[in-house]
């Protein structure tokens, strides 16, 4: 019976130890670019939390206004959006850290796949924030400004306004992320293209659904996120297409 090596226990724990600086490395240049994004959005901070408002304040009945329910909230709340604008122009960033650290450990077929795949589901994530910003939202408070009872004045909370949104974004933000899913799925061949299209009934009902759970109580909302979503769901099919088409 062979003796076990003990240079080969020494090398093991030395890459660990390399890969886990490297990781550390790694996270703390994402961290300091978010920090100092920061730190230079913080004079802005007020600026940006009116930009963010202004679908909303631009429907209000007048005379009505956002209201701070909380000692703190003037300034802790637009400090928080200043702390999500940072994280959202420094994802470019966050995922080239993350990439450069695990792409090592692939194939290059795993390479060329997963290059567009991360792109593609970055520049997805910021249209489905830009298209609930700039459509939905304003929309969804035409309607829930037209809908308030007589006698009732209409004043958010900042606070409450921020978590709605920040919700609404990171909602739509992921369900633009259907034709990268999709993609995923062929890929590890869990489905085809034939499969997607056999499907495609069970995916129109399915945005639907998922429309009508996460926006606001309007039709108006419910079908500007499902009928994208299922445009994005024929995207993805193409995108199958033409992945297996170029495959030798």
């Amino acid at each position: 019976m062979a003796s076990p090596d003990p240079d080969a226990g020494i090398d093991l724990e030395q890459g660990l130890f390399s890969h886990l600086l490297e990781l550390r490395s790694r996270l703390l240049k994402a961290t300091l670019s978010v920090f100092v994004v920061l730190v230079a959005l913080v004079p802005f901070a007020n600026r940006l939390y009116a930009a963010l408002a202004a679908p909303l304040v631009a429907r209000l009945p007048q005379g009505a206004h956002l209201i701070a329910t909380e000692v703190a909230s003037p300034f802790i709340t637009p400090l928080k959006l200043a702390a999500y604008t940072a994280l959202f122009i420094c994802m470019p960033v966050i995922l080239y850290q993350l990439w450069a650290f695990v792409s090592p450990g692939l194939y290059k077929k795993e390479k060329r796949l997963a290059r567009p795949l991360l792109i593609a589901a970055m520049v997805l994530f910021y249209l489905g924030c830009a298209f609930a910003y700039f459509l939905v939202l304003p929309a969804a408070f035409r309607f829930l400004t037209a809908v308030t009872p007589e006698g009732v004045e209409m004043m958010t909370d900042i606070t409450h306004y921020l978590d709605f949104v920040m919700l609404m974004f990171f909602a739509f933000g992921l369900c633009f992320e259907v034709p990268v899913a999709v993609v995923v799925l062929a890929a590890v061949g869990l489905v085809d293209v034939a499969k997607l299209r056999r499907s495609r009934r069970y995916a129109i009902v399915g945005a639907f659904a998922v429309a009508a759970l996460i926006t606001p109580p309007d039709i108006t909302s419910m079908i500007m996120l499902a009928i994208p979503m299922c445009l994005l769901y024929e995207l993805g099919i193409l995108a199958v297409r033409w992945l297996r088409a170029g495959q030798p």
